[in-house]
């Protein structure tokens, strides 16, 4: 989030109770350490209570195995993790483990100790991990880091459903329930029917609290919503696919429409605005993890009791949901390679997993699709039932979107960096150009990474 007004972390302090963890045996741990001393670096957790959870799992395996873990967390304000990260692969010391963000384990690779038979073991238990979080961690064929639990968070829509019931004429609960079900109209729930609602939301005076700069809210929801059209701008190959694509066409001349019902400055938004357009009341719905909901129940009760939590809608190429995970990887100097290992296979099972998704109050989501059936998204409220729908469920029919995927990461991050989604339709709707102006402009941008330029 931003380091000026509201951020995740000023947002959720006070705002998450520790809830009491459940005692848990002592599983197996592959290829655990026999003494010594692990350095853990880990994400400094917008949730507060989300650090002492991870104290707590490090010291429990620590004592089982004879292991000293010793943990700092590094927080992400001002890109420190990022700038730890940096110093540590270019010194080639630090901490044995670390926690990577969405793009750095593919940059990271050839330093990162191949996990595959962590993951093998956990796929195997588990089952498979949503494909967004191999795309970014299996990097040529190899597992460099393990998705995490801690710090991972999707993006669907939060919604004023007596807002959207009283000036769009739709029921969302009744779509989207607290249950493992479609409810009635949730085949309506699509780009089409969102647009109608935008517009009218709207003309209400409670427009849609979506951003369209350049910052990850921003990104990632306009990268969901061109991957429901199909609209990919780079194939695998790193190639622009820009030139006669006619479903990227479509996508930005949506965004165009859409954008005449929102806001006149989101523009200019930043990672917190949409917070604040939910928790002030001025806004319907906005794309956004559990975060803005905490801090209304805690700040604005009225407004976080008629709060509900639904899945992207629908495109004609299917619904996506933004993901913006985390990893844990292991240096591949580091001289614990075993025993961090055996950690982070121990932090990753389901047991281990549940705590730490409790602690955060529903914000962490596991990799597996498996573990979308926690308690706390069902007994979380007000109104209880309000963070069902957060994590993917079999019945939402629903993908996870990684923004510019499926370009090669190296290509990729350089796109998302410069917000190049969200830039496209801003040069129609804020500088004028025409549809094929912009998209000239996005394939010379997307030929010059290309040629590292």
């Amino acid at each position: 989030m931003s380091k000026h007004g509201i951020t995740r972390r000023n947002v959720m302090r006070n705002g998450a109770g520790v809830l009491a963890a459940t005692a848990v045996g002592a599983p197996m741990v592959h290829a655990q350490g026999t003494g010594g001393t692990i350095r853990c670096g880990f994400w400094d957790h917008w949730v507060p209570a989300g650090n002492g959870i991870l104290r707590e799992l490090c010291a429990e395996w620590g004592q089982r195995n004879r292991v000293e873990v010793n943990i700092d967390f590094i927080t992400s304000v001002g890109n420190q993790n990022l700038l730890t990260i940096a110093a540590q692969a270019q010194s080639r010391s630090g901490h044995d483990l670390l926690s990577f963000p969405t793009w750095e384990p593919a940059s990271k690779a050839e330093l990162l100790e191949p996990v595959d038979d962590v993951m093998g073991r956990l796929i195997q238990k588990y089952g498979a991990v949503t494909p967004a979080a191999e795309y970014l961690g299996k990097i040529r064929g190899k597992w460099v880091a393990i998705p995490a639990v801690s710090g991972t968070q999707m993006k669907p829509a939060c919604v004023r459903f007596d807002l959207m019931q009283q000036h769009a004429g739709i029921d969302i609960r009744a779509m989207w329930p607290a249950e493992n079900r479609q409810g009635p109209g949730a085949d309506t729930w699509n780009w089409n029917t969102f647009l109608t609602a935008a517009e009218k939301c709207h003309a209400a005076g409670f427009p849609f609290g979506m951003p369209m700069g350049s910052f990850t809210d921003a990104v990632d929801t306009v990268g969901a919503i061109f991957a429901s059209f199909g609209a990919f701008m780079m194939d695998e190959r790193g190639n622009p696919t820009v030139r006669g694509n006619a479903k990227l066409r479509t996508a930005v001349e949506y965004m165009v429409r859409l954008s005449r019902f929102l806001p006149n400055d989101v523009w200019a938004w930043d990672d917190a605005s949409n917070n604040r357009a939910l928790i002030s009341g001025r806004s319907a719905l906005i794309f956004n993890p559990p975060s803005a909901w905490a801090v209304a129940k805690r700040d604005a009760p009225q407004v976080s009791q008629n709060c509900w939590t639904v899945p992207m809608p629908a495109g004609p190429e299917g619904r996506f949901v933004p993901y913006l995970p985390y990893f844990w990887g292991i240096w591949s100097f580091s001289r614990q390679k075993p025993a961090a290992k055996g950690l982070l296979e121990f932090l990753s099972e389901r047991p281990q997993a549940e705590r730490q998704t409790t602690t955060s109050n529903g914000y962490d989501i596991p990799p597996f699709a498996s573990m979308s059936d926690f308690s706390i998204w069902a007994t979380e409220g007000p109104p209880t039932g309000t963070v069902f729908n957060y994590p993917l469920k079999a019945h939402h029919n629903a993908r996870t979107s990684v923004a510019m995927a499926p370009a090669p990461a190296e290509f990729a991050v350089q796109a998302y960096t410069q917000a190049l989604n969200t830039k496209v339709v801003a040069r129609v709707v804020q500088g004028g150009e025409t549809i094929d102006q912009a998209l000239t402009w996005l394939e010379r941008e997307l030929t010059n990474i290309r040629r590292g330029g």
